[in-house]
């Protein structure tokens, strides 16, 4: 096999450093203090609702956006006075902004163009970036003659080509159906990885953030609820709205029985009460007889054994039922309370059965306490 001669971009791998960064539009405040850290290299993720701020923080490191108040540097260099074209960074926009005249290859060499590189540089540079993206021998079609993955990736290359230090996503994989959007995405992190290019993209989809991103931040109301590794997110959440937006999660008020700040014994009226590590609520300061919110993952609902299980304990009835391929998502009754479970499928297992009675535990470890009860 001969060795390819392909001319990727130059891995940039530049850190990112957002510093106490405001922004408002008259009196609406969009971005509230924002403060932020993505190291070189990284695949990032900005999640949150829609209106939460993710997008102005991202056009905002485009230079689309101009802050009121606070500092952004890229690769150790201030940027907060430098227009966008001279940032150096590059913008896949959601709708991909291809032009719909120009072939493929012309909308990849738009940008090489515009930077009056040789004739024959840019025809070397845009074959480089079609292979790079898998799209070699789809020079002259149109845009739109591509399916929404393939136009996704003409503006992957064509924003590749001009070497960017950083690579900034709105909303990549939106346009795209849900089977689409998964394989879509893998593709997307391999590519990032193989250019070691610092990557930031905006998302309101939770799943797609945990399974692309390296690290990701949850805004809400313009301000960073919490930053921290896909894991950390939606084993560790640090309040009731990181807790509810990242994943599925059956949450309630609980009260403190014993104990303040670390470990602490919970109830929960009709599920029971448990004892709590330490590393379970952390972010509670409440003493006894305090209100907290007690929360658990319906993965973590099991059926109760023989063995005795440290933690809830309840009999519940059930109710609807969901088949979902891997498990069935089971709603059950306990007393007023609604209890969602994610119980594994075996092919040879018969579900449970609505208007059934058993009895199920959660782990004390799968629960989280939080400062914030419901209200």
């Amino acid at each position: 096999m001969v060795a390819s001669t392909m001319e990727t971009p130059r891995a940039t791998g530049v850190g990112i450093d957002i510093e106490n960064v405001s922004l408002a539009y008259g009196k609406t405040v969009v971005l509230r203090d924002v403060s932020l850290v993505i190291a070189p290299g990284e695949f990032f993720a900005l999640l949150g609702p829609s209106g939460s701020g993710k997008s102005t923080l991202l056009r905002l490191l485009a230079g689309f956006n101009r802050a009121n108040a606070g500092r952004v540097r890229i690769g150790g260099v201030d940027v907060v006075e430098l227009p966008a074209w001279k940032r150096d960074v590059g913008m896949v926009f959601q709708n991909y902004a291809l032009w719909p005249h120009l072939t493929v290859a012309e909308n990849v060499a738009f940008g090489l163009e515009e930077r009056r590189w040789p004739r024959e540089r840019i025809r070397q540079r845009v074959r480089d970036m079609l292979e790079l993206v898998s799209l070699a021998g789809f020079d002259d079609r149109r845009p739109g003659q591509l399916s929404g993955g393939q136009q996704q990736r003409v503006a992957i290359a064509r924003t590749l080509a001009i070497e960017p230090r950083a690579l900034l996503l709105d909303e990549p994989l939106s346009n795209l159906d849900a089977k689409l959007r998964a394989s879509t995405g893998l593709e997307l992190k391999r590519l990032q990885r193989r250019l070691g290019i610092t990557t930031v993209f905006v998302t309101h989809d939770q799943q797609e953030a945990m399974t692309i991103a390296d690290r990701l931040a949850v805004l809400d109301q313009g301000v960073i609820q919490q930053v921290g590794t896909p894991r950390q997110l939606y084993d560790a959440p640090v309040n009731r709205f990181v807790a509810e937006f990242v994943g599925s999660i059956n949450l309630y008020a609980g009260k403190i029985e014993d104990g303040a700040a670390g470990a602490c014994t919970v109830s929960v009226e009709g599920l029971g009460r448990a004892r709590v590590r330490p590393d379970r609520a952390t972010a509670v300061t409440a003493g006894a007889g305090g209100m907290v919110a007690v929360a658990f993952r319906p993965h973590a609902v099991r059926l109760a054994g023989t063995t005795p299980v440290e933690g809830l304990a309840f009999d519940a009835e059930i109710g609807t039922t969901e088949f979902l391929g891997e498990f069935v998502r089971y709603e059950l009754a306990v007393g007023a309370l609604r209890v969602v479970a994610d119980l594994p499928h075996a092919r040879f297992v018969e579900a449970l059965l609505p208007g059934a009675r058993a009895r199920f535990v959660v782990s004390a470890g799968e629960i989280v306490v939080l400062a914030d009860p419901p209200r």
